[in-house]
């Protein structure tokens, strides 16, 4: 299919693309003024005017922003792009269903984190006899070690094969070895006529709400890191409901969900709401209630026993995670967890600043892939004044390159967003350059990402938080900060950030702050234009505040 083929478009990302196109001949720019004033590439702009690609979210977004367009609007096109983009691409698949046969999947592909390089091990083993190394596969996985939690998941599986469907999440820390037990377990069913589906494009709920409706019997639905897709904030209930009424189907069973997810995320998702609250995960609640088995983050003596068995028969790769991991978190070692623990320990003052800033984000609530802009500008109050003074002009590139290479097992405190799934972030005329990092994202380590979550007693820094409201676009994203911000009783930086998020879901906490700081006339009128939006919360705050007013005259 040729780039920019009418065929090769579906009509909602044709009337996006007319709208877009329409919109800048009516503001007189061309493409590279539009690229510039959004903070994008003229190749993005030009992808997202032509391309038969649907474009990210928040390229639409800053697009529709420089040309005064409907920014809802324009991301409800977007949206129904995406679906018929992902509907129309697995209808190609033909009558077998989405997904590809379960031998036919790489376990990389799945997101079962590499081990190591067993073409280093042998290296070094053979050199020191003074021989050359015979050919190996530069990574790989180690003998596999079975616990109690997979005796649980082969029930499920075995059950699914004999045509009952299921749905089975692991819960466990990062790197304790959940995915590895997903792959291992589904291995049986490939002999048996199985699919396995991966959903992950444009994003992983978007595209399982655009072909779950294709999943057909014998398909293995594959949700790794569960989080982005049941806890996504606008259709995370809605494809939670629709995985309710695949598993009850008969005519299209026996299908098999697995799932992976950390336990915090399941301790939100279980917790009942309280009385007369908002039940945000009420769907998702159901769909995992007596569907979990928890994965210990060590290995018991038992599972010790076993795993040094196997390293005894020559696996040199859990031979070697033994020694390091003499308190039994050898799925950590293997997946490289410790080592970027030690990077993360040693790293220079740049790069500590940049991690402690992506660290407090994502656990403020910022998504998976942080703008550079942002982190180079919230760090600088991260430094010492010292450190500061010492900083050399392209400090952000030199931290970037330490923290952007690979420790055993491929991972990295800092991986750059892939080019497909990678948006990008409008920026304004008063935002500090970023030389060659201009317009990138990166994504955190999930370890590192809970370790950060140790720093929780710790408030970020103001330049954090002037960072977030001059760099975070996500709708989503800020209000979480603001939420952040107000429950740190950093009221200014909450009211800013509130401001940001569209009317009317922002006026009553707007309201809510300036009471507090005592300005109750503005306070007054921010809740007048929350009732007359249809805020009941605001409706009822405001007869709370007459009343009170009232008693005390």
């Amino acid at each position: 299919m040729s780039r920019g083929s009418l065929e090769g478009r579906s009509a909602s990302l044709r009337e996006l693309q007319r709208c877009l196109e329409e919109g800048r001949a009516k503001a007189g720019l061309d493409q590279s003024q539009v690229a510039k004033r959004a903070g994008l590439g003229r190749t993005t702009v030009n992808g997202a005017l032509r391309a038969d690609r649907v474009p990210s979210a928040d390229t639409v977004a800053a697009i529709a922003r420089v040309l005064r367009l409907e920014v809802d609007q324009m991301l409800r096109l977007r949206q129904q792009a995406a679906t018929e983009s992902v509907a129309e691409k697995e209808m190609d698949e033909g009558p077998g269903g989405v997904g590809r046969p379960v031998g036919e999947w790489d376990p990389y592909d799945l997101e079962v984190h590499p081990a190591g390089s067993l073409a280093a091990t042998s290296a070094q083993q053979t050199d020191d006899a003074g021989m050359s190394p015979p050919p190996a596969p530069s990574v790989d996985l180690p003998g596999y070690v079975r616990r109690e939690h997979d005796a649980t998941l082969a029930g499920v599986v075995e059950a699914a094969a004999g045509g009952r469907s299921g749905l089975l999440v692991l819960i466990g820390p990062s790197s304790t070895g959940k995915t590895r037990a997903c792959w291992e377990a589904v291995q049986i069913l490939s002999d048996r006529g199985w699919r396995l589906w991966h959903p992950f494009d444009p994003s992983r709920v978007e595209g399982a709400l655009a072909g779950l409706q294709q999943v057909g019997p014998r398909t293995v639905v594959w949700l790794n890191e569960a989080q982005h897709y049941l806890g996504d904030t606008h259709h995370g209930e809605t494809l939670a409901a629709a995985l309710r009424a695949l598993l009850t189907d008969r005519d299209r069973g026996p299908v098999l969900v697995l799932g992976t997810l950390w336990p915090e995320y399941e301790r939100e998702y279980s917790a009942l709401p309280q009385p007369g609250r908002p039940d945000p995960y009420g769907q998702v609640r159901e769909l995992l209630a007596g569907r979990t088995v928890s994965v210990p983050d060590t290995f018991d003596q038992a599972a010790l026993e076993a795993a040094r068995l196997i390293a005894d028969g020559g696996d040199t790769l859990l031979a070697a995670a033994l020694q390091r991991a003499p308190d039994g978190r050898v799925a950590q070692d293997l997946a490289g967890a410790p080592e970027l623990l030690r990077r993360y320990r040693s790293a220079s003052a740049p790069a500590r600043c940049l991690l402690h800033a992506a660290m407090d984000a994502r656990r403020l609530g910022v998504g998976l892939h942080l703008p550079i802009e942002f982190l180079a500008d919230a760090a600088a109050d991260y430094f010492s004044d010292h450190e500061y003074d010492l900083l050399a002009d392209d400090w952000v590139e030199r931290a970037l390159d330490e923290l952007t290479k690979p420790v055993h097992g491929h991972l990295a405190p800092f991986r750059r967003s892939s080019p497909r799934r990678t948006s990008r972030s409008p920026r304004t005329a008063s935002s500090p350059a970023v030389t060659s990092t201009q317009a990138a994202r990166y994504r955190l380590a999930d370890y590192l990402e809970e370790h950060g979550r140790t720093r929780r007693s710790l408030y970020p820094p103001a330049s954090f938080w002037q960072a977030a409201h001059d760099h975070i676009t996500d709708v989503d994203d800020v209000e979480r900060l603001g939420s952040a911000a107000f429950e740190r009783h950093r009221l200014q930086w909450a009211y800013h950030l509130y401001a940001l998020v569209p009317a009317p879901r922002s006026l009553a906490m707007l309201a809510l702050i300036r009471q507090i700081v005592g300005d109750l006339e503005e306070a007054e009128r921010l809740l007048v234009q929350a009732c007359a939006a249809g805020d009941q919360q605001a409706l009822r705050r405001r007869f709370l505040w007459r009343d009170r007013s009232l008693n005390r005259a």
